[in-house]
């Protein structure tokens, strides 16, 4: 069962990923992701999009123009769960691939 992130989990990941911020008041991380254009940044969200679908997990995001901003939590749940995680991880892998 997926449950919320301990405390210890939570500094965990602050170490392991601290280009993902906490976001204020919301039990969430967040990443800003910058690309040569909007061709480069549709084509991130698309990979993205086939990952969130196989991981039944999908993310908040914003796009205009070079830039994807990413919001990540589990919604049913309230909070960061390590289905967050894994999907922030994916994320990092596809972006740093792309570079």
């Amino acid at each position: 069962m997926n449950t919320l992130l301990t405390s210890l989990e939570r500094k965990k990941l602050h170490a392991d990923m601290p280009s993902w911020e906490f976001v204020d008041g919301v039990d969430a991380i967040h990443k800003n992701f910058i690309f040569k254009d909007f061709k480069e940044a549709f084509a991130f969200m698309t990979q993205i999009a086939q990952i969130a679908e196989t991981l039944n997990h999908h993310p908040e995001w914003f796009n205009v123009w070079n830039r994807v901003e990413i919001r990540l939590s589990t919604h049913d749940l309230g909070g960061l769960t390590k289905k967050d995680i894994s999907l922030a991880q994916k994320i990092d892998e596809t972006f740093s691939a792309l570079a």
